[in-house]
């Protein structure tokens, strides 16, 4: 019997809650509640969910914030449920790396429809990729488990690690620019920030490097553009 898809809905309003509650258990789905941001990321670490509904609007971290936190923690589809109906914060959402944006009030068809389009296509995102990378004898990418085994070892990558480093094994030989990976991996919201690709090679080189100073997988080009060189 397959397990039922697990959607964690954080919002501060146990009325949302519970509503939330109601009509995703009647659609077949697993609830986690979480009444705060904290206590989201810490289910979303804990318990791995298929699918996250956020509001924006919550004391002491902000849904947005969350969001960002969360695309470090996991890629499920992220949609914000909220109040706030203005563009910038529209604008804001997705920028944060939600997948979708839904304004209270909402009907509950609308709220199932969309919720099953973004898990269709995560599964679809995830098929296309392929399971696993053999980009040389002595590496491979898992990407179901999200695992880089090298030179007999296994590394933990975090979600933004994993993403960049299969994007790079992908088209393994191939530079590409720094904004070419900050479109792909953040958003092309994020282009002209190369400061952000160099502090994640830096990370990757120092957990899967022989030597991160001579760096024999992860080579850089011309300062801001990188390959990974299968050996």
């Amino acid at each position: 019997m397959a397990r039922k898809l697990r959607v964690l809905v954080v919002d501060d309003q146990i009325e949302v809650l519970e509503m939330l509650k109601i009509i995703l258990t009647a659609a077949g789905f697993e609830v986690i509640p979480a009444l705060d941001g904290p206590s989201g990321l810490r289910s979303a670490y804990q318990h791995h969910p298929d699918a996250i509904l956020l509001d924006v609007m919550m004391p002491g971290m902000d849904g947005f914030e969350v969001c960002r936190r969360m695309r470090d923690l996991t890629e499920v589809p992220i949609i914000f449920v909220t109040a706030k109906a203005n563009i910038e914060d529209i604008v804001a959402g997705f920028a944060a790396g939600a997948d979708d944006y839904l304004v209270k009030p909402f009907h509950q068809a609308e709220l199932l429809t969309r919720l099953t389009a973004a898990l269709r296509r995560s599964a679809e995102h995830n098929q296309e990729n392929g399971p696993v990378i053999f980009p040389s004898p002595s590496v491979m990418l898992d990407c179901d488990r999200h695992e880089l085994e090298i030179g007999g070892r296994k590394v933990y990558l975090t979600p933004n690690e994993f993403k960049i480093l299969r994007l790079l094994m992908r088209h393994a030989g191939r530079v590409l620019s720094a904004d070419a990976i900050l479109s792909q991996v953040w958003g092309p919201e994020y282009i002209g920030e190369p400061d952000l690709v160099k502090q994640y090679i830096y990370r990757l080189r120092q957990k899967i490097e022989p030597d991160p100073d001579e760096p024999r997988y992860i080579r850089t080009v011309r300062g801001e553009e990188y390959y990974f060189e299968p050996g």
